[in-house]
């Protein structure tokens, strides 16, 4: 299993490109998966899986159409990918994790040059701030960005 990360701060298009990039991905043939970091609660206050868990260190649910496992606690990156079955996973968020190639997505902003460190192969949006010899892509680009990741991830065996 590959891992590549989207970085970036908010409202910088993280989510929009993962979800093009999963679909391109996919439509090429490979089994994506996503991991999104969020600093908000994931489950619904006040709906069964969250009643049980208050009372639970662990709530799975299965319906026909799906499956979730709700961990009353938080778990590592590491943790949850153990838990994967992909070739390739997208990780959407996790600024501070290292050890895999990432995106940054830029939003044009001074902030923008904290995104870049060990890792970055590529930046998406202005590039302004964009770090020398980062390819810097379009948003639209997500033809040209899949071929990147296939590239680094799955030809390279990077990630």
């Amino acid at each position: 299993m590959k891992v590549i990360g989207i970085v970036g701060y908010k409202d910088s298009g993280k989510t929009t490109l993962t979800r093009a990039l999963a679909g391109e991905l996919t439509a090429r043939g490979h089994r994506v998966a996503v991991v999104k970091h969020t600093s908000h609660h994931i489950d619904v206050l006040g709906k069964d899986t969250a009643v049980l868990g208050e009372v639970a260190d662990q709530v799975a649910i299965i319906a026909p159409q799906e499956s979730a496992v709700f961990w009353k606690r938080p778990l590592s990156l590491d943790d949850v990918l153990a838990h994967v079955e992909a070739d390739l996973v997208l990780v959407e968020g996790f600024k501070g994790e290292r050890g895999y190639p990432r995106i940054a997505c830029l939003r044009g902003l001074p902030d923008d040059a904290d995104l870049f460190g060990d890792g970055i192969v590529a930046a998406i949006g202005p590039g302004e701030y964009a770090l020398d010899g980062v390819p810097l892509f379009d948003r639209n680009a997500v033809d040209a960005i899949a071929e990147l990741v296939e590239t680094v991830c799955l030809r390279l065996g990077v990630g």
